[in-house]
């Protein structure tokens, strides 16, 4: 693999950069891999990298039905943070952050982590109560999260409407300095480009038909592309999770939803860090073009289509004009939707299934994409021992049947 460097910029530049290598290979299906990941998100990326990385498994396929990150890696608003509320989450998503801070090094290409901080305001005294006590708790588990009261939300964020005479007036918020957003498309090429250079197989325009068994026992996948045998398969397909389950012969607890964002046209930069609000339902940061990226929450009926209600959009920019009037000249540019799967307690499911060999990454809801380097680690570890990992182990689908659900509804229960 080449290494981007200062000298290789330079060098490349002689030839007016017309000889840089391709990013990954293209390869033809072999008939049989030692694992088979379904799904060529970051999620599915990550994991493959993590497996030849750190556990020395390179016979690996990565399938991915359109083309490489297309799906709901490329349909989100990139934020990354940590701070949620009980201890496993918090363990999950912390080792996802720090795994962040070192992403662009460890990949040799530039991910584009901007720590521009991340602010969840809090609008009534229960949003008050519930944002100390998960600022708290993040402390405790060495997560830097802090309160902050109104006045200092205000220097924060000094473009924020802060009049007490709002429906909705800003009490306060939580702070966490390390949060900020992430390139995606730079995540999924970065992931690729690593795990292609580690041996691989990234085949693209490759649907997954059919879940192979013998018994109990996971032996392959059918696909557009032909029969590929495989000692293991491990799927991280979002929204389409319950469609793979059922292919292999299970349920899984996950409902499907579209979810919308949207971006403005371009302006100077305004606004420095990412604003969240749950109880007015919008989010918003701006991009490193001038856009605002701009979201809300799930549509409510379940769907699989990448398309959402213009209600949700109306709600959201209004909610946006609320909490910063200046932008209510801008115009919409764009807007797009993905397909989020849900689980009941807004925590997602790593781990084995009742199939030997297949494992499934799934229920991420509208946070999957800041999770994506400690999602593909543990994920990784998972697979290639058979065992949950530690940070992963809480979130074993078996915790439907034994009640010990892990309930994130509070710190994420706005799209983000």
């Amino acid at each position: 693999m080449t290494r981007y460097s200062i000298w290789s910029l330079a060098r490349n530049a002689l030839t007016w950069h017309e000889n840089w290598p391709r990013y990954w290979r293209s390869p033809d299906p072999r008939p049989e891999y030692d694992v088979v990941v379904v799904g060529g998100g970051g999620h599915g990326l990550a994991t493959a990298y993590y497996l030849a990385k750190e556990h020395g498994i390179t016979n690996v396929a990565v399938v991915e039905k359109g083309w490489l990150g297309g799906g709901n890696t490329a349909r989100n608003t990139t934020i990354v943070r940590s701070n949620y509320l009980f201890d496993e989450s918090a363990a999950l998503y912390e080792l996802s952050l720090k795994l962040w801070e070192g992403l662009s090094r460890d990949l040799n290409l530039n991910v584009m982590l901007s720590q521009r901080g991340v602010l969840n305001l809090a609008h009534t005294l229960g949003d008050v109560r519930a944002g100390r006590r998960r600022a708290e708790a993040n402390r405790l588990n060495g997560i830097d999260s802090h309160w902050l009261e109104p006045d200092e939300v205000a220097k924060v964020c000094p473009i924020l409407n802060m009049s007490r005479s709002l429906r909705y007036p800003v009490l306060g918020s939580t702070w966490q300095p390390r949060g900020g957003v992430a390139r995606h498309d730079a995540v999924a090429w970065g992931y690729a480009r690593a795990a292609d250079a580690r041996g691989v197989d990234i085949i693209q325009n490759c649907e997954v038909t059919g879940i192979n068994r013998n018994g109990d026992r996971v032996t392959g996948v059918e696909t557009t592309r032909g029969t590929i045998r495989a000692k293991k398969v491990a799927v991280v397909t979002a929204g389409h999770s319950s469609v793979l389950a059922e292919m292999a012969g299970f349920r899984m607890p996950i409902s499907s939803h579209p979810l919308q964002a949207l971006v403005s046209e371009p302006i100077k930069p305004v606004l420095d860090c990412v604003v969240m609000s749950g109880a007015i339902h919008v989010y918003v940061s701006q991009s490193d073009k001038g856009e605002l990226v701009i979201g809300a929450g799930i549509d409510s009926y379940n769907s699989y289509a990448q398309r959402g209600s213009f209600h949700v959009i109306e709600g959201q920019t209004a909610a946006l004009v609320e909490l910063f009037p200046m932008f209510s000249r801008l115009k919409m540019m764009r807007s797009w939707g993905g397909i989020v799967d849900t689980c009941p307690d807004a925590s997602p499911i790593i781990g084995k299934t009742p199939v030997k060999g297949l494992y499934f990454n799934c229920g991420w809801g509208t946070g999957g994409f800041k999770a994506t380097p400690g999602s593909g680690y543990v994920f990784a570890a998972t697979v290639a021992n058979d065992e949950p990992h530690p940070v992963a182990a809480p979130f074993a689908l078996d915790r439907f049947t034994t009640g010990a659900l892990v309930d994130e509804h509070g710190a994420a229960g706005v799209a983000h």
